[in-house]
């Protein structure tokens, strides 16, 4: 009779957890993409391999490109920052720690300057 009643409960509590999942927390950091602003039409958004002006150029976004997809950013203000600094203390912390997101776009990932995007789709 025990093994009966602990067989039920061992039951129970397996659907019990099948049926009514934990909550998965969701994660605000940004769009799921983005498109390419701000470039001049005869220029081109240049892919880097680190998130450096300075590094290797791994490809290339043409202006007003949609479909480049976030893979998360680093850098950039606070939400603290952005809402107690004056939009001269704003700029130089941005001088000094720009904003960068990685990305991928047609197969390629790798860091493009954060100023460039906005949020975008993709069909």
């Amino acid at each position: 009779m025990t093994s009966t009643l602990l067989g039920r409960l061992a039951t129970a509590t397996i659907l019990g957890l099948l049926l009514n999942p934990a909550p998965v927390a969701a994660e605000a950091d940004g769009p799921d993409y983005y498109r390419v602003t701000g470039v001049a039409p005869t220029d081109v958004l240049r892919i880097r391999a680190t998130p450096d002006p300075g590094a290797a150029q791994v490809g290339k976004i043409p202006p007003g490109a949609d479909c480049v997809r976030n893979l998360g950013c680093r850098g950039g203000l606070s939400f603290e920052e952005y809402s107690t600094l004056s939009k001269t203390e704003q700029a130089e912390r941005l001088r000094h720690y720009p904003r960068w997101c990685k990305i991928e776009y047609q197969g390629i990932e790798g860091w493009v300057a954060a100023r460039y995007l906005a949020e975008g789709g993709c069909r």
